[in-house]
């Protein structure tokens, strides 16, 4: 800016009659605001009709007006807008208490001289001298302003010959050859330079031409240009992108709503976390989540940082990198923090979390919070919920958001129904998981075979022989084809319901069928005469598939000896035991039964040993196993052991029968703890 003082001198030399000698106000608003032009003044020559350049004084306004304006140099008139426009700025700084009037003229006075110095014109007596500091900052930004021009000229070229007919012949054959992507991008920029390089070469010998046919004739050329006001466009700036003509005032609105619309979008950077506040975060990285509080730490970071929203996501992120349980501890602290401004989707990915943990307890407490707030559950918490529940087995609940989902009009996905189903089997209701099947049908979603399969086994187990048919024929109509696993089930569910013909029909039938027969189809087949309590012909059928090649296995021998330890034949039943040994399993069902047989046929060390093993593995009985245990108790007389698995059963979360309650307590009334006197000698 040093080099600009040297214009004040300019700005003190302008006469007092400036106004109606050289930059009149009207020719100045003329060029400012694109007026029309007021008549010339006498004492002057007249204004060029060009907002920039005049060839020759000597020409009227309106003579030979289109002769003139076709010899200006577009080149040089642009660059006089350029430089005007970047000039501009450096004179305001330096005067900042001059009228815009007087930086016109001064403006229009160094503008005359770049152009005497580029066209080699005389500036003439009254032309005022720069200073060499002055000429250094007018070549500064007249090299800004030549590279500019330089760079929108190869960026207008290369656009344009990345569409002629060459560029898109051979773009079209890196095309069929298989090039793709960012190296196609390459190669069409590539080829588009080649051409530009090309066309500029043939243009320059063009130029030499023309120069040397210039000097050959002796035509005497006009008078070089001179400036008479400064240079200005007329009108309003037309710029045009893909064929939209930028410059209609309707994009400055399009532009104003997109800046707005960013700031929603475009995340904030968060702030620098230095000093004292990095120090707080480093103590609150080091909390224990299980015995320690981060709340101090947490306000001592928000008195340093005075954080907004992004600087909490920020601070959640480095926590959650570090240690997930304490980011659990810090975001659900962060929901009652103002700063922080918790929407919907934080309590919603906080509760996502703590369900996939199966942590329900700490996901219902989130929601509370989120009702104290007076935020209502969406769609997307809701679908959370469904899952949430369904895996704990809480169905009312799951009933609750999976309702709420369908009142809102959200059509569930083939997850969200797989949820409830299962939901619905485990908590023993096949019929409305079949139900909710038949909707899915309805609805366009095809139920997967697990589905079928999975409410076809519950019907099974509970020896429901016509829904399982009926879940069957569903299957088949839906072109899912009958599998082994579903010969099994069918047979299954003949043998709880005690029919062993039927069962006998279906395992020919599918061994026709092609099918091999699995050790589940024997067990099935054997429980159903288990239930008719036909004993010979079951080992009358298991011999004849037994010639055949068809050995029973780990399933069909554990439905024989509950078969035999219900029937008090302790022999056969230990034999067979040790068969079951022998193949390489021994489930915990054995146990159950021989505890169950020892304690009716009053073999108290047999029965204490099968007892001390089913203690152990406690949380893996059931709870017919453990009423089975029980009864066997309380038949042997063995009071205080059918007592000790009493509350053993409810303490693992299973509710005793009436019956089984009824048989415990009056057991310990009458008998008073007194065991049995002597042993079973059959």
């Amino acid at each position: 800016m040093r080099a600009l003082l040297s214009l004040s001198r300019l700005a003190r030399r302008l006469p007092a009659s400036l106004a109606a000698i050289r930059a009149p106000p009207p020719l100045i608003l003329r060029h400012l605001h694109a007026d029309s032009p007021p008549p010339p003044p006498p004492q002057g020559p007249p204004p060029f009709t060009s907002r920039i350049l005049e060839s020759d004084p000597s020409m009227s306004p309106g003579a030979e007006s289109e002769p003139a304006e076709a010899a200006l140099d577009p080149s040089l008139d642009e660059f006089l807008s350029r430089f005007v426009a970047a000039f501009r700025p450096l004179l305001a700084a330096a005067f900042p208490d001059h009228d815009n009037h007087v930086l016109d003229e001064m403006l229009r006075l160094v503008a005359d001289a770049v152009l005497c110095r580029l066209t080699g014109a005389d500036p003439g007596p009254d032309a005022v001298e720069l200073s060499d500091d002055l000429w250094k900052a007018v070549w500064e930004v007249s090299a800004s302003v030549r590279d500019g021009m330089r760079r929108d000229q190869v960026r207008a070229d290369l656009r344009h010959y990345l569409h002629c007919d060459e560029v898109k012949e051979m773009t079209r054959f890196a095309v069929d050859v298989g090039i793709r992507g960012s190296m196609l991008r390459e190669l069409r920029f590539k080829w588009a330079r080649e051409k530009l390089e090309e066309v500029e070469f043939y243009r320059g010998l063009d130029d030499m031409r023309a120069q040397a046919e210039a000097a050959a004739d002796e035509t005497p050329a006009l008078p070089p240009p001179r400036l008479t006001s400064l240079p200005r466009r007329k009108g309003e700036f037309k710029f045009q992108m893909y064929g939209l003509d930028m410059s209609d005032p309707k994009w400055a609105e399009v532009a104003e709503r997109t800046a707005e619309a960013e700031a929603h979008f475009v995340p904030e950077e968060p702030k620098a976390v230095e000093g004292k506040a990095k120090k707080a975060e480093a103590k609150l990285l080091s909390v224990d989540p299980r015995k320690g509080d981060p709340a101090p730490a947490m306000e001592e970071w928000k008195e340093e940082l005075r954080p907004k929203r992004v600087d909490w996501m920020a601070l959640l992120e480095r926590v959650k990198a570090r240690n997930v349980e304490l980011y659990l501890k810090v975001a659900e602290i962060l929901l009652a923090e103002d700063s922080f401004d918790a929407t919907i989707r934080d309590y919603s990915k906080l509760i996502d979390l703590h369900s996939k943990a199966n942590n329900v307890e700490a996901a219902e407490r989130i929601l509370g919070k989120m009702s104290e707030k007076g935020i209502a559950p969406d769609i997307l918490t809701s679908i959370t919920l469904v899952h949430m529940y369904s895996k704990a087995g809480n169905l009312e609940k799951a009933k609750e958001a999976f309702e709420f989902i369908r009142k809102e009009g959200f059509k569930p996905d083939l997850k969200l129904f797989s949820s409830m189903i299962n939901c619905y089997i485990n908590h023993g209701e096949p019929a409305q998981a079949e139900s909710l099947i038949k909707s899915m049908g309805n609805m366009g979603i095809k139920p997967t075979r697990e589905m079928y399969t999975d409410v076809m086994r519950t019907y099974a187990q509970r020896g429901m022989v016509d829904a399982a048919q009926r879940v069957h024929h569903t299957m088949t109509f839906a072109g899912i084809q009958p599998t082994t696993e579903l010969f099994t089930l069918r047979i299954e569910a003949y043998g709880r319901a005690g029919d062993p013909d039927s069962a006998c029909t279906l395992f020919e039938q599918m061994r026709k069928s092609g099918y091999e027969p699995d050790d589940g189809c024997l067990a099935g087949v054997v429980a159903a005469y288990m239930k008719k309590n036909q004993l010979d012909q079951a080992l009358n059928w298991l011999l004849s598939l037994d010639k055949e090649g068809l050995k029973p296995g780990v399933k069909t021998n554990l439905v024989l000896l509950d078969w035999l330890s219900m029937l008090q034949l302790v022999v056969e039943a230990e034999q067979l035991v040790q068969k079951i040994k022998k193949l390489g399993e021994e489930p915990l069902e054995i146990h159950v039964f021989l505890a169950d047989m020892y304690a009716k046929t009053r073999q108290e060390e047999k029965a204490r040993k099968s007892l001390k093993i089913l203690e152990e593995k406690k949380k893996l009985l059931k709870a017919d196993q453990f009423e089975r245990i029980i009864r066997g108790l309380l038949d042997g007389g063995f009071s205080e052991e059918a007592n000790k698995y009493y509350k053993m059963m409810k303490a693992c979360g299973f509710e005793p029968s009436e019956t089984i309650e009824v048989g415990v307590k009056a057991s310990l009334g009458v008998r008073s703890g007194l065991r049995p006197s002597g042993r079973h000698r059959g």
